[in-house]
């Protein structure tokens, strides 16, 4: 597997040092901003951070906020305001208005913060002892683990690593540098559902069939191109690009729609999908990926220059029972701005078992029994997932987290598994995929509603052909595919230099 050298990469160690890192030019960033300070740090060597005390104030550095990382700001603040030990210290991003925009918000809570636009910097300040990674996400794994290097414990968004193998990298660093690091699934700080996987798994309604994931949520065309589109003159696209490789930008938005492209996002699987694919592992209680995958689907209804498929299923065969995920980003039907719903939900989760099911929903868990009738709803309790973050970086305990960082990279994998069939798939006429998919778990009924499901909005699926992908066998153990190196080459990528994930964190 190639992955680019890293013999010189910045945060490898090269003679029990630390690389330093790039700084960006102050005088640069004061001219093209209206901002009044920029501190790039020392550039000294990165030192591990010291234990602080239970009833020392948390220094946190917020990296990437121009949308999910501003919900992070906003909800450090609000734990702040209610008595949390806890401050933001520093704010980094490679937009300058985005950062210029951070800046404002904390004035007006009067609270002093250090800018930056390059994280590597932001590493070397002192004062922070935790970062929290909301950038896109290629980037999660080397910043998470520069960050574990550094001495920071980290909560990083999911999915928390681009590929497999970088997920890996990031539980090694995690565990070698003794580091607190949290995942950006809420849910497993929604205890309601920690109730409803504890009663699943007694028995009360038998054993487990099928859990199943559903990301129904719409996703309009990103539009068509004419040829590279100008960068905005407020990112350094050098610092954005990072280790994806650095590309003429075509698409018409740089932010945001790089979650549908190969080299930077995950599709909707990877995007809002991970979250209802942890709950559903979750559920089964597996702690590995999984044995047996594939996928069908396609970008289907509409053209433009995105990658990833709006319609797709993916299948992971379990021992015990398998994992179905369904992605759709077209409406209920032609016209309509309605989602499709299975079973009561649409971005949900679905645990089909001997005596009924449960349904999970943003809002609600509720059990179900064979005949369709509720039994049972789980009363909404929980913990703020930040708060839990928080805890554990003053016990220093991982298994006080809601959500380590193991728990996120079997889960985003699982993602990004199902993703590597599709990739590797050919186009087929729809009779010729239904075939192919009836020996798999609910393969006919899940792929029939899925045929109807683009009919609805009168998509046709044997002129816009359905990509048919590849059944790829894993051994979990090694998280390595079975005689199939093509599939074990997208496990990782080619990292562009200096911004090279190490093979040895």
């Amino acid at each position: 597997m190639k992955r680019g050298s890293n013999n010189r990469s910045v945060g490898s160690r090269q003679g029990g040092s630390f690389v330093r890192a790039t700084r960006v030019s102050r005088r640069a960033f004061l001219k093209t901003t209206a901002l009044s300070a920029l501190a790039l740090g020392s550039c000294a060597r990165w030192a591990i951070a010291s234990v602080r005390s239970p009833n020392e104030t948390i220094g946190v550095g917020v990296i990437g906020f121009r949308s999910r990382g501003m919900g992070h700001i906003k909800e450090i603040l609000r734990l702040q305001q209610q008595g949390e030990k806890v401050r933001i210290v520093a704010l980094c991003d490679v937009d300058r208005d985005v950062l210029a925009g951070g800046l404002r918000v904390m004035e007006k809570y009067k609270q002093k913060v250090t800018p930056y636009l390059d994280l590597r910097a932001l590493l070397e300040n002192p004062e922070v002892d935790a970062v929290t990674i909301a950038t896109p996400n290629h980037w999660h794994a080397l910043a998470t683990i520069w960050a574990c290097q550094a001495g920071k414990d980290v909560y990083v968004e999911k999915p928390v690593c681009h590929n497999v193998w970088e997920g890996r990298k990031m539980v090694e660093a995690a565990r070698k540098y003794r580091r607190i690091v949290q995942t950006g699934t809420q849910s497993r700080s929604r205890y309601s559902i920690r109730d409803a996987v504890a009663w699943v798994r007694a028995g009360n309604l038998g054993r487990i069939l099928i859990a199943r994931g559903l990301c129904y949520k719409r996703r309009r065309s990103i539009g068509r191109v004419n040829g590279p589109q100008p960068i905005p003159p407020s990112v350094d696209y050098n610092l954005w690009c990072g280790p994806a490789p650095m590309k003429p930008l075509m698409r018409a938005r740089l932010h945001y729609d790089w979650h549908w492209f190969w080299d930077t996002g995950n599709g909707d699987l990877g995007n809002q999908g991970i979250h209802q694919m942890d709950i559903a592992r979750w559920f089964l209680g597996e702690p590995k990926l999984s044995p047996r995958v594939m996928s069908v689907g396609g970008r289907l209804g509409y053209v433009d220059d995105g990658e990833t498929p709006n319609t797709q299923i993916v299948w992971h065969e379990y021992p015990n029972a398998p994992l179905i995920f369904e992605v759709r980003g077209l409406p209920e039907k032609k016209g309509s701005d309605r989602m499709d719903r299975f079973m009561g939900g649409s971005i949900a989760v679905v645990i089909h078992c001997e005596g009924g099911h449960v349904l999970v929903t943003n809002g609600s868990v509720e059990a179900f029994d064979a005949k369709g009738k509720r039994i049972k709803k789980f009363p909404e309790r929980g913990e703020n997932h930040f708060a839990n973050f928080f805890r554990a970086v003053r016990s220093r305990r991982v298994e006080d987290l809601n959500a380590d960082i193991y728990e996120g990279f079997i889960s985003s994998s699982l993602c990004h598994t199902g993703n590597i069939s599709y990739r590797l798939g050919e186009r087929a006429p729809a009779m010729q995929i239904l075939e192919k998919v009836r020996s798999l778990p609910d393969g006919e009924l899940t792929f029939v509603r899925m045929l109807a499901h683009l009919k609805a909005n009168e998509v046709n699926y044997d002129f816009d052909q359905i990509t048919l992908g590849e059944l790829l066998i894993m051994d979990p153990d090694l998280e390595r595919f079975e005689g199939n190196p093509f599939a074990d080459e997208l496990l990782t990528r080619h990292y562009r230099k200096p911004f090279v994930v190490p093979e040895r964190v």
